[in-house]
């Protein structure tokens, strides 16, 4: 049978018509006794009570003692759609964190079982939080050889970046090579820290966004968030072989895109953002993006682009990406 749909707001709140006929009967005699109450409705006390119970639980009605208080419906419906709409909002976000674990559970089932295998060995590698993260870089630092690959997307706002650049100055006057890409923000926002690392001999190159923070030592450690990104911990600490080659392969590819630094040696820290503007206009990136993601005011991206457009003789945003395509300079 069909059930007829909520007609008002108080049974749209779940209240039943005679929970709701009970409040209206109450509005008027707001400022009376309960016992009052119960006279007017003639009802004993302990069934006005008991009656009263789903008025009270949603806040239509109060009681100061003994005096029955009634505020207005429309403040009492307010605070109920803000606390519903907050409710939902932890619900929807408790949702969505599920469903993005739902993949990890299917991949999990692709697991083969223990028979199927002749030999099953674990990664090398640990998923950790906590302890001292200094005295572990420091360990590794001096435990290992090769090359030191780091992607720094906001390592110069660390208050553990001076200690740790202590470190790899240490390591490079031992004859190890440093190798480091930062947003291109950092030339704006961080000048003397990267000119700090390039004065110990530190190679520098600038990209236009870095997804993570991730160093690699060598062939033997990789360290990034879990997931990837710029928080400290939960982090992967990775030993196995074939993961920090693929790994340092990827910080491979990211080093041959991005843009070295020359007027780092003489210690300056503002190279051209040609390269970069063009590249964020072949993206159709929005001059607010651009501005974020360069570290540079929005009047300067405009006034750099009007400028840009005007050196390759064109008049458009997209005409400007073609020319520079054509003159090699993408």
């Amino acid at each position: 049978m069909a059930v007829d749909g909520p007609s008002s707001v108080l049974t749209s709140l779940g209240l039943s018509r005679d929970t709701e006929r009970l409040y209206y009967q109450l509005a008027p005699a707001a400022g009376a006794s309960i016992d009052g109450v119960a006279q007017l409705l003639q009802v004993d006390r302990a069934t006005l009570l008991s009656d009263l119970a789903p008025l009270l639980e949603l806040g239509l009605i109060s009681l100061d003692g003994e005096k029955l208080v009634v505020p207005t419906m429309a403040g009492v419906i307010s605070d109920l759609v803000r606390g519903e709409a907050g409710r939902a909002a932890v619900i929807a976000a408790r949702l969505d964190a599920l469903a993005r674990t739902v993949p990890q559970l299917v991949a999990a089932s692709t697991r083969p079982s223990v028979g199927e295998l002749s030999e099953v060995h674990a990664l090398d590698g640990e998923l950790s939080s906590g302890g001292d993260a200094l005295a572990l870089i420091r360990k590794m630092l001096r435990t290992s050889s090769g090359d030191m690959l780091w992607l720094r997307p906001d390592a110069w706002a660390m208050p553990r970046e001076s200690v740790v650049g202590e470190m790899v100055a240490e390591q490079m006057a031992a004859g190890r090579r440093s190798r480091a890409i930062y947003p291109v923000r950092a030339l704006n926002e961080a000048p003397e820290a990267l000119r700090s690392r390039a004065r110990v001999g530190e190679q520098i190159r600038v990209i236009s966004e870095l997804p993570t923070r991730m160093f690699i030592l060598g062939d033997a450690h990789a360290v990034l968030p879990e997931p990837i990104g710029y928080a400290d911990e939960p982090r992967v600490h990775i030993r196995q072989r074939s993961v920090v080659a693929a790994l340092t392969l990827w910080f491979e590819a990211l080093w041959a895109v991005a843009t070295p630094v020359p007027e780092l040696d003489s210690g300056q820290a503002r190279p051209d953002l040609r390269r970069f503007l063009l590249e964020q206009l072949v993206a159709g990136s929005p001059d607010e993006a651009i501005a974020r993601k360069l570290g540079i005011s929005l009047r300067t991206v405009r006034r750099r682009i009007a400028a840009l457009m005007v050196e390759l003789g064109v008049d458009t945003r997209f005409q400007a990406g073609a020319e520079a395509v054509r003159r090699g300079w993408l």
